[in-house]
């Protein structure tokens, strides 16, 4: 994160799973609100998330609060990412529950209208199918006024990119360059259905550093073409040498 801060990247993210995705699967994975608040206090400058959040794993109330904890060590610097969850095994292995994707995108929603809520109300009441509040209240409120911008990682177009209109200040997701240009379109289509106006939503894609680096270029100005203004750039699977050589061969251009 250090690293990262003093490259000039704009933010650095970690991931909230409970195992390792790849690699050895018996490997360390620290939980990840706690190891961002431990970054955040490690950090000045930089901005810092959780690509993403999945809503099963925390109730949003508690997230909300971990959020708001994390932003102030930060000083105001935390991205909120958030998503439906999608690692079933995970799941299975530790007990959490995991409803099927409907439920887990009707809870997203609700998930973020409770902590937005909780962020900025007090005496906060929500009613909804899956979670509640009765007049609540927390402080303190975030740094960052209202909150913490919202990102809503998600590819689906009958149920996720409507919750993404309706709900995130930015949209994470993944996909061939052509795909994401066609999903950004329906969703600019979605934005205005709700009255929105699309161009107030972030549009975010990862980046590859293992491509050859004409790929990396082209990739990146295809995604810039069609919308997107924040890349994620992947940790390479050949190390910390291949990311300095993105940093100091390719960033750049791609800053310029």
């Amino acid at each position: 994160m250090q690293f990262a801060e003093k490259a000039g990247f704009d933010g650095a993210w970690v991931f909230d799973h409970f195992n390792p995705l790849y690699g050895d699967p018996n490997g360390p994975c620290l939980e990840g609100w706690t190891a961002l608040a431990g970054l955040a206090a490690l950090t000045s400058r930089i901005r810092l998330g959780v690509l993403v959040t999945g809503i099963t794993y925390r109730h949003p109330s508690i997230l909300a609060t971990e959020a708001i904890t994390v932003d102030h060590i930060a000083q105001g610097r935390l991205e909120l990412g958030m998503g439906a969850a999608w690692h079933q095994p995970e799941h299975e292995e530790l007990g959490i529950p995991f409803p099927p994707i409907k439920e887990r995108a009707e809870r997203l929603e609700e998930g973020v209208q409770v902590m937005r809520l909780l962020m900025t109300k007090d005496r906060a009441t929500f009613d909804g199918r899956h979670y509640q509040l009765h007049e609540a209240s927390y402080h303190p409120r975030p740094v960052q006024k209202p909150h913490p911008p919202i990102w809503i990682g998600a590819g689906g177009e009958q149920l996720m990119l409507p919750i993404v209109a309706r709900q995130a200040d930015a949209w994470h997701a993944f996909g061939s360059e052509q795909t994401m240009a066609a999903k950004s379109r329906l969703l600019d289509q979605l934005a205005e259905k709700t009255g929105r106006d699309p161009r107030r939503i972030l549009r975010s894609a990862s980046l590859s550093l293992s491509r050859p680096w004409d790929q990396v270029q082209r990739r990146a100005a295809q995604l810039r073409d069609a919308g997107f203004g924040y890349l994620i750039a992947e940790w390479p699977s050949e190390g910390k040498g291949r990311l300095e050589e993105f940093v100091e061969r390719i960033m750049p251009e791609l800053a310029a």
